[in-house]
């Protein structure tokens, strides 16, 4: 079994999520939906989560991202980020780390679609890639 997979409720966790945009039900709600439609257009086998007390999580082999919301920003925090290119700049927050990253999107903001597919697949990809052994 691998650390950080979600063993069962992918279900449930898609109905809270649900439930978490239309709670919103502002700005944040919308992100946080369109968000959550790129991250299933980058990886179709994405499995949802609701972790740490109302935290939606996307997984593939291990953790890709959360979607965390606070009232200036819905944060995209990757797990293995600081381990990922970001040609266009993306990530904006939590830069100081050695593991994760960060993209705040705050009200009025739009999303680059193209430059997040980019950075999912890559995360996906991090996630995928087996390491051989010593």
């Amino acid at each position: 079994m691998k650390k950080d997979k979600p063993e069962e409720g992918a279900e449930a966790a898609s109905v809270l999520i649900n439930q978490r945009i239309q709670e919103l039900n502002d700005w944040r709600g919308e992100t946080l939906a369109k968000v959550r439609a790129i991250m299933h257009k980058a990886d179709p086998d994405v499995v949802e989560a609701w972790k740490w007390r109302g935290v939606p999580t996307w997984y593939h082999d291990g953790i890709i991202c959360t979607g965390e919301t606070y009232k200036a920003a819905v944060k995209m925090t990757f797990a293995k980020g600081a381990a990922l290119e970001d040609p266009t700049g993306l990530f904006n927050a939590s830069l100081e780390g050695n593991v994760r990253r960060a993209i705040d999107i705050h009200e009025g903001e739009t999303v680059n679609e193209k430059a997040l597919i980019s950075l999912i697949r890559a995360a996906v990809k991090l996630n995928t890639t087996k390491k051989p052994s010593p």
